[in-house]
């Protein structure tokens, strides 16, 4: 044991496996978190499904040796961190599933669990066995954990106990002394195993019970770039509590931002009178994320509407939970697509689905039945849920791809709960959750032509027709559309995008305008001042302001962009500045052009233009 134990703190008994050479990879918006999934199944779904349809990458359960106790949690139990010999399969099926997604173009992240060890005791999935009450497990001993106490649930609360809950046990499970230097190089050397493997990245599990330092330690002894030559992704499980200072763990990566969780289920089940069109206000937008609800800045937050946690303790809308007495959100009513459509429409944080099993009772153990049928076909909502076969649902990783890197413009409601925004000319979206039809006339930023509404369908592989209903854009930017209630057999909402446009995205051909964007930001305004767009074209008002050439604010503050998309018309050249009006007039001060004024030129039929200035000049 003694010797066992200096070899791994030395990280001599770390494996050293390297996976192959990949294609490149799907780009990163979009995740799936596939929990409890076997490893060759999910090998299946790469290849059969993920890849093609754009994932970028799949999160996989804990894969080290744990206790087996037939409930879904049991893997939140680990034993043995040199044994990756668990319930979804053995460390060579591991290996293969790794490689296959990544000849897929899917990467795979990890959920590791390294605050804490299994409690009880008895023989985990490897065949070792650990004594909780004797705090025997392979590898570990009495003096690598905490003195024995129990997180309180006051502890979490004002003025609460942020010792308690870094150093007590969580549910009774014992404390692994993360801040000490052997714990610590256990940890590097099952993640560097890891890493060696082809892993891409970790999801931390009770990342708030370690401090952000020894995660920061730990991640310092590991190497940051994958075997793929990209950045590690990481992301931490940090719940919101009246004492944990989540911005301590933005160096080590992103957060689980379980507020959008939250929200998603407020506002789709209009819980305490919240709705959907309140969602700016409650998240802040683009260049201002925060909100009345204090979301973490974009770049640091990881998103879904639900994990496997959130689905069976009351905290998120469900789709799989059928334990008598809960509310359903796909039973008379589609508000689970809708969130989820949302998520992969809004351009907050990363997005991650979940995809996990049916049960009835909270502890039950995933289903022993394979995902798939003798033939290999998958069995949808039998069983395992495919929520990532969803087509409304999966054909919005798409979306996300495509309107990467736009703001949020056109942003209007109709009722409460009812809601339509642009990302720029590259997509649109109209989500009804109220019990009643939504006719509407709705401004967006795309080119003319007739779009997919890829809720519904897709274009044929010709690219000539659209396997369900589309919508036809105006010359001026308008749609119009009838979307069905919330509460019948058809997912109602509208999604649009340039990639889904019958005939594709042009090039040429005959037009009346196309769509340009122009943005700026650092204008200094003041409370009642708005910024204008204005130039020589009648859609710019002739060099007057107006409210068809105001510019939509993305957030609040006196420095962050305003942005708007217009439809011009094509292949012409024009002039234009950007001026603030309201408590007082300031235009833009000259630019170093024979005019003095800003100067572009329009695209031809099919194409688009952003016009980002950065900073307003004064």
């Amino acid at each position: 044991m003694t010797i066992m134990k200096s070899l791994l703190a030395a990280g001599i008994l770390a494996g050293a496996a390297t996976g192959p050479a990949h294609a490149a990879f799907n780009p990163a918006d979009t995740s799936v978190q596939m929990f409890r999934w076997k490893w060759n199944d999910i090998a299946k779904e790469c290849t059969n499904w993920l890849g093609p349809q754009g994932f970028g990458a799949v999160q996989v359960s804990p894969p080290q040796a744990s206790a087996s106790l037939g409930a879904w949690w049991d893997v939140y139990q680990p034993v043995n961190f040199v044994s990756l010999k668990s319930n979804m399969g053995t460390e060579a099926e591991f290996q293969a599933m790794v490689n296959t997604c990544h000849a897929a173009k899917v990467r795979v992240y990890v959920d590791v669990v390294v605050n804490h060890l299994a409690a009880g005791a008895g023989t985990a999935t490897d065949g070792s066995t650990w004594n909780s009450s004797s705090l025997t497990y392979p590898y570990f001993s009495g003096s690598d954990f905490h003195p024995a106490c129990d997180i309180a649930g006051g502890d979490y609360g004002s003025p609460g106990n942020r010792y308690n809950v870094v150093n007590c046990r969580l549910s009774g499970l014992p404390d692994l002394k993360t801040e000490g230097t052997y714990v610590q190089g256990q940890v590097k050397n099952f993640l560097t195993k890891l890493i060696n493997m082809g892993v891409d990245g970790f999801r931390f599990d009770a990342a708030k019970h370690m401090l952000a330092s020894d995660i920061t330690a730990i991640l310092n002894g590991v190497t940051r770039t994958t075997t793929s030559g990209e950045t590690l992704w990481v992301t931490q499980e940090v719940i919101p509590d009246s004492n944990v200072v989540r911005s301590d763990y933005y160096p080590n990566g992103t957060l689980n931002e379980f507020q959008f969780t939250y929200a998603m289920k407020a506002v789709f089940r209009n819980e305490n009178g919240a709705n959907l069109s309140q969602i700016r206000s409650i998240m802040g937008t683009p260049g201002n994320w925060g909100g009345t609800w204090g979301f973490v800045p974009s770049d640091k937050a990881t998103v879904f509407v639900n994990n496997w946690d959130t689905e069976r303790n009351g905290s998120s809308l469900v789709a799989s939970n059928y334990v008598s007495g809960t509310t359903n959100d796909t039973q008379g009513t589609k508000r689970y697509d809708l969130a989820n459509i949302f998520m992969l429409a809004w351009p907050y944080g990363s997005a991650q689905l979940h995809s996990g099993f049916r049960f009835t009772s909270y502890d039950q153990a995933p289903p022993s039945a394979s995902p798939f049928d003798a033939s290999g076909n998958p069995l949808i909502n039998q069983n395992w849920d495919f929520i990532h076969r969803w087509s409304d649902i999966a054909n919005m990783v798409a979306f996300r791809a495509a309107t990467s890197g736009q703001g949020v413009d056109y942003f209007t409601n109709g009722t409460g709960n009812q809601i339509a925004f642009g990302r720029g000319a590259k997509g649109f979206v109209a989500i009804n959750n109220e019990n009643a039809v939504w006719n509407a006339t709705l401004q967006t930023g795309l080119p003319a032509g007739t779009y997919c509404n890829v809720v519904h369908g897709v274009l044929n592989a010709a690219g000539t027709a659209c396997g369900s209903d589309s919508v036809t854009v105006g010359s001026n930017g308008v749609i119009s559309v009838s979307i069905p209630a919330n509460g019948g057999s058809v997912v109602p909402a509208v999604a649009l995008h340039v990639n889904q446009k019958i005939g594709g995205s042009g090039g040429g051909g005959t037009c009346t305008s196309v769509p340009v964007t122009f943005r700026v930001a650092n204008a200094n305004t003041v409370f009642g001042q708005n910024v204008y767009v204005v130039g020589n074209l009648a859609q710019l008002g002739n060099w007057v302001q107006g409210s068809s050439n105001q510019l939509n604010i993305e957030g609040s503050g006196a420095n962050v962009p305003w942005s708007r998309t217009f439809q011009l018309p094509p292949a012409t050249a024009f002039q234009y500045k950007f001026m603030k009006y309201g408590v007082s007039t300031v235009w833009e001060s000259n630019q170093s052009t024979a005019s003095g004024n800003r100067e572009a030129t329009t695209p031809a039929c099919g194409g688009t233009l952003t016009l980002d200035a950065g900073s307003f000049k004064f």
